[in-house]
């Protein structure tokens, strides 16, 4: 029996959790960042930065989004690191 395995890291598109909150959440929800900013209680300047991919999601921010989004907050902190190890095997690859 041959046993077939893949990278699905390298098949994988990577996408900033900041354009999945972006373009899978807030748009859908029809929330724009000020609103979901006002009812998460953190600062504009947070989520936006998270948006533009300027700022990681923190475990406060993960609880936040998944109060928020009726979700877990972990589905929050594996996509930040997602792209975290997808940005560290990119260095890696880079310095040889």
């Amino acid at each position: 029996m041959k046993t077939i395995t893949r990278d699905f890291n390298r098949l994988r598109v990577q996408v900033s959790p900041g354009e999945i909150l972006l373009e899978e959440f807030l748009t859908p929800a029809g929330l724009t960042q000020v609103e979901a900013a006002r009812r998460m209680g953190v600062p504009l300047n947070r989520l936006n930065e998270i948006v533009r991919g300027r700022r990681a999601i923190t475990a406060d921010t993960a609880l936040r989004l998944a109060a928020l989004f009726k979700m877990t907050p972990e589905f929050w902190m594996d996509l930040q690191t997602s792209w975290d190890l997808h940005h560290a095997r990119l260095a890696m690859k880079k310095a040889g």
